[in-house]
């Protein structure tokens, strides 16, 4: 009986799946053209620029980053508004608001045990030790005895005087130091690596984290261990007291927080815009000097394209550099009619991982599709996590197909390995989903020096960046310049997914059952994917600059047949399977 249902899905599959050639074919293929105008090694020189400065919204590495990104810009023609965006064809300005907290930026800093040489620990080495926010010591440092409080609960404080003495547990900082300076502590040391960053055998690599700020006065100093500070810690502890001299020295200052926007204004519909996104604080190369870094190549490119006569969007395109998130969603958020032009968001983030070195791959995170509710198959969330959602928050829309598409083409040029996964949320792409705009992630993961100090340039590739930037930019020009052809070739790519899509899950489906999972609730899944493409597939009306035609209408309809042809086909297989 197994057999019997194999053989008629693979007959099932031949008869309704689209031939493979219309899987690449676009009206108008940008990709030679950006394929020789974009320059890896800028983007590359653009990142070795950034992920050498400790970078935080409104501190000095962040301000500098910006005001690199900037000289690009004027230098690939850009010119700063004075009244507004209509200035000129190519136009940036730099935001400017008071920030609510001082920022904050790490100088030096060394952890001694008390009788030792060396330093446990020391700023020169382990550039992520001192937690965000921590206040400096004074200048000879301060020596206390180390206090070991477990996993830092606060069951694990009970009985332990911890007033006047340093706080060390295995957990996160933030939670460790409320509690430790509430019980009159006046620092903490804390451990805290996930098994992904391999600690036991980058033993001296660490993330960084933040502990909470409340006022200047008050502020006191938190360090981070690496696994091996941590087991020479815990060794020295086992043997009886420990004492430890600690010396920190921090920057914290009122400042503003800075985003800079540049514009490339469509000539047909300029209220109409895809938006691109790099947050540029974080400290690390890949994550985040590969976004600017690449983001500002794609700027660079589009520009010089434009000059020439050889690109010309009817759509604005966006580039926006700024804080993860906040920039993104106060672009979306502070200008209601700017947002309802808002046709699409993307976010370049860790965009550059070398994937022989960091044990990543290249992921576009989709947005919100039933694989995210019902994860099966080839479907797999990262390390990072998702909750599952439910069927309310799905999202049906052609652009995740749309940009996976562009991805793979560029892939069948330079042998690059392109993956996805479902939808997981955390980065630039989620203020555009909230605001129920499409919003989409380019990213790697998993990377074992994620948020390390080992996330440095030696890990960055250069052709990573490059095949992200000409497959994003391809995306944008695609989808900005629409003609008629171009929106009845995308039509013909997304139904061709959409076939593959079913089949797959019409396979999975047909196990399903046999090992047990009932005919109705795999009906239910395949209804659902069924759902979701018939309603990306309308959406695609929308796309041609000039609107829907009767052609595109007439296209339109003929996929929409196909796929309900082929959900009453899947529905006939299902009840029959045992």
């Amino acid at each position: 009986m197994k057999n019997f249902f194999l053989v008629l899905v693979l007959v099932i599959n031949a008869f309704f799946a689209p031939a493979q050639s219309a899987y690449y074919s676009t009206a108008t293929d940008y990709y030679t053209l950006l394929n020789n105008t974009f320059s890896d090694s800028s983007a590359y020189n653009t990142t070795a620029f950034v992920e050498q400065r400790w970078r935080l919204a409104g501190n000095a590495g962040y301000n500098e980053s910006i005001f690199y990104v900037e000289k690009i810009l004027k230098n690939a023609g850009y010119t700063k508004e004075i009244n507004g965006e209509q200035d000129a064809v190519l136009t940036y300005r730099i935001e400017k608001r008071k920030m609510s907290k001082p920022t904050w930026e790490p100088v030096n800093a060394s952890v001694i045990i008390e009788g030792e040489t060396e330093p446990l620990l020391h700023f020169a080495v382990n550039r992520n030790m001192i937690a965000i926010n921590s206040a400096s010591t004074p200048i000879a440092g301060e020596t206390a005895e180390v206090i070991d409080v477990g996993k830092g609960t606060r069951k694990d404080f009970e009985g332990k005087n911890v007033k006047g003495k340093i706080v060390f547990a295995e957990t996160y900082i933030g939670s460790l130091y409320n509690l430790a300076v509430k019980n009159g502590a006046i620092g903490v040391l804390a451990y805290n690596m996930p098994a992904y960053t391999k600690p036991q055998k980058n033993i001296h690599s660490i993330q960084f984290q933040q502990i909470p700020y409340t006022d200047a006065a008050s502020q006191k100093w938190g360090l981070l261990l690496s696994y091996h500070a941590k087991e020479k810690l815990k060794k020295a502890l086992a043997r009886g007291s420990v004492k430890v001299k600690v010396v920190i020295e921090t920057k914290s200052y009122e400042a503003e927080e800075l985003t800079l926007i540049a514009n490339i204004r469509g000539a047909v519909k300029p209220q109409e815009r895809f938006v691109f996104s790099a947050h540029v604080q974080e400290p690390g190369a890949n994550d985040n000097a590969t976004g600017v870094g690449t983001l500002s190549e794609i700027a660079r490119t589009a520009a010089t394209l434009v000059k020439q006569k050889k690109i010309a969007p009817g759509r604005t395109i966006t580039f926006l550099w700024g804080d993860e998130i906040r920039s993104t969603n106060r672009y979306i958020r502070d200008d209601s009619v700017r947002a309802k032009g808002i046709k699409w968001g993307l976010s370049l983030d860790m965009v550059g991982e070398d994937v022989s070195k960091t044990g990543g791959s290249f992921l576009i995170e989709k947005m919100p599709d039933p694989s995210a509710i019902w994860t099966r198959g080839n479907d797999k969330h990262t390390e990072w996590g998702g909750s599952p959602l439910k069927e309310e928050d799905l999202f049906p829309h052609y652009f995740t197909d749309v940009l996976i598409n562009s991805c793979k083409k560029q892939a069948v040029i330079s042998g690059w390995t392109v993956n996805t996964n479902p939808f997981e949320g955390g980065s630039d792409h989620t203020p555009f989903l909230e605001a129920k705009i499409p919003g989409l992630l380019m990213w790697h993961f998993t990377d074992e020096f994620y948020h390390t100090d080992a996330d440095r340039i030696s890990n960055v590739s250069a052709r990573e960046m490059k095949n992200v930037g000409v497959s994003a930019l391809a995306t944008a020009l695609l989808l900005t310049t629409a003609n008629e052809k171009n929106t009845l070739s995308l039509i013909d790519q997304l139904g061709y997914n959409a076939m593959v899509r079913l089949n797959n899950e019409l396979a999975l489906s047909i196990s399903a059952i046999e090992k047990g999972t009932s005919v109705e609730e795999e009906k239910h899944i395949i209804e659902e994917w069924v759902d979701w493409y018939k309603k990306a597939i309308e959406k695609m009306k929308e796309i041609n600059l000039a609107g829907a035609t009767p052609k595109i209408n007439t296209k339109i309809n003929e996929v929409l047949k196909s796929i309900e042809r082929k959900h009453i086909s899947m529905i006939k297989v299902l009840e029959t399977t045992k």
